[in-house]
């Protein structure tokens, strides 16, 4: 005896409802991103940006339509919202990646100063944000000056000797050495101002490298212009805060902010004396314009 066993068709699973993207849609969510390209650009003043931002919010098949049009671009969004619009980064091999080389030959014609602009870049992140919760605080505003970020640097400069000759290490950095280490000694070598005969900084002096630096951020609507005390003084943006929260975790950085030259306590922020300063080179009017 045979036991007939009976067949039956599977069920048929409904297939997910998905509305088609039409071109709009795709003009629509690149026309997002382009407005994300754009910096300075705030949505609280461009209607059309603005409206683009809350359909990102508000629907998840165009917010996921427009990722997509900036992960083919080789950009990385970082956060949208009405303070800080689209803000995108580049990954490192999109077509929009600033290479520090591509920069360095940009801002001087010395190839050896990459190292410098590097540690510039470097240094205004470190001092802008200092601590964890001040990255983690979208309200909080981080100021610098340009004579502040140098003095910064030169201290770091002393304090990574002091730790080298503790350690019997050779200070002499190799050129293609990553790191802190290779940079600080030619960064203490280097003038500080420099000033030409119309009082105006040397572009490679480490001022005019600095200032280099943070007219890029500002170029870039990373960074706000505020006055001219201390070299020039700037404040952070939303999107500087987002560039530096992605970058945060890099080893130099965190190497930078455990030398411990910018202790912050109760919201004030200042250089700490170095043991002996009589042979420090420090740019006139070094103060710190640091927190809002």
């Amino acid at each position: 005896m045979t036991e007939q066993v009976e067949w039956s068709e599977p069920e048929a699973v409904a297939a997910p409802v998905s509305s088609a993207v039409t071109p709009a849609d795709a003009a629509d969510a690149a026309r997002l991103v382009a407005f994300g390209l754009q910096p300075k650009l705030q949505p609280a003043r461009d209607q059309e940006y603005a409206e683009l931002l809350r359909r990102y919010r508000e629907d998840p098949a165009f917010a996921r339509l427009a990722d997509a049009v900036a992960t083919g671009l080789g950009l990385v969004v970082l956060e949208v919202s009405p303070r800080a619009g689209m803000a995108v980064t580049a990954a490192e091999d999109s077509v929009f990646a600033v290479r520090m080389g591509d920069y360095a030959r940009r801002t001087s014609a010395d190839s050896g100063d990459r190292f410098l602009h590097g540690l510039a870049h470097l240094a205004v992140a470190a001092m802008a944000f200092p601590r964890p919760e001040d990255l983690a605080d979208d309200g909080y505003i981080g100021r610098v000056s340009v004579n502040g970020v140098d003095a910064f640097v030169r201290q770091a400069c002393r304090r990574l000797e002091e730790r080298a000759d503790e350690h019997g290490e050779n200070t002499d950095p190799a050129t293609d050495a990553p790191g802190l280490e290779a940079a600080w000694r030619i960064w203490a070598r280097r003038s500080s101002t420099g000033a030409t005969k119309d009082a105006r900084r040397l572009a490679g002096s480490t001022t005019g490298i600095i200032g280099k630096a943070v007219a890029f951020l500002t170029d870039s609507g990373f960074l706000q212009r505020t006055g001219d005390d201390g070299g020039g003084t700037y404040r952070t943006t939303a999107r500087y805060q987002l560039q530096v929260r992605d970058m945060a975790g890099s080893a130099a950085m965190a190497e930078l902010l455990e030398l411990g030259i910018v202790p912050v306590t109760d919201g004030t922020a200042s250089l700490l004396p170095a043991e002996d300063t009589e042979d420090l080179e420090l740019a006139a009017d070094a103060g710190l314009p640091f927190h809002s």
